[in-house]
């Protein structure tokens, strides 16, 4: 649907163009038109995400690094109820950004209510530039309302290792 809209205005456009010397009934006409594409075009986006995420089903996961020093990120895989929901390999523009205080949004999808089993897998490197790969588990109870979620990694200084917390956001 989102093509068919971009079409229309793209032909709108053409049709703009086209004409040498457009009367301004017509050019006036051509921006209703345009401005009214563009209106549909946000509300299907809209539409679209409210139809692929209802509210009551809807459940997001975010990821954040605090600060990074003890541990490298390569990779995260995500679990829910033991089915692999996302999978993500971080590139250093990724990570720069995470360090700066950047939040990604890693999973977003639908559960059913009711109790519910978060696993996030961390792969990279941690002190000393060993191999790491650590897990983290949360169990969850998903009411009718959206939830939120996020995976944090933190530097524990005293205990000079990675730390994975599992926030929930209320």
């Amino acid at each position: 649907m989102h093509k068919f809209i971009f079409y229309l205005f793209l032909f709108i456009i053409s049709c703009h163009q086209a004409v040498a010397n457009p009367p301004s009934k017509l050019d006036t006409q051509i921006q209703d038109i345009k401005k009214q594409v563009l209106e549909i075009n946000r509300d299907l986006f809209i539409l679209e995400e409210e139809l692929l995420y209802p509210s009551n089903t809807q459940f997001s996961v975010f990821l954040s690094i605090d600060s990074g020093n003890l541990f490298e990120l390569d990779s995260v895989q995500i679990r829910i109820d033991d089915k692999i929901v996302a999978n993500h390999l971080y590139t250093k523009r990724e990570i720069q950004a995470l360090r700066r205080g950047g939040v990604q949004r890693i999973f977003i999808g639908n559960i059913s209510s009711g109790s519910h089993e978060l696993v996030a897998y961390f792969v990279g490197q941690g002190p000393n530039k060993r191999d790491y790969r650590r897990g983290t588990t949360k169990t969850f109870d998903k009411s009718t309302d959206p939830l939120f979620m996020e995976l944090k990694i933190i530097d524990n200084h005293i205990k000079e290792q990675p730390e994975f917390k599992v926030k929930v956001w209320e």
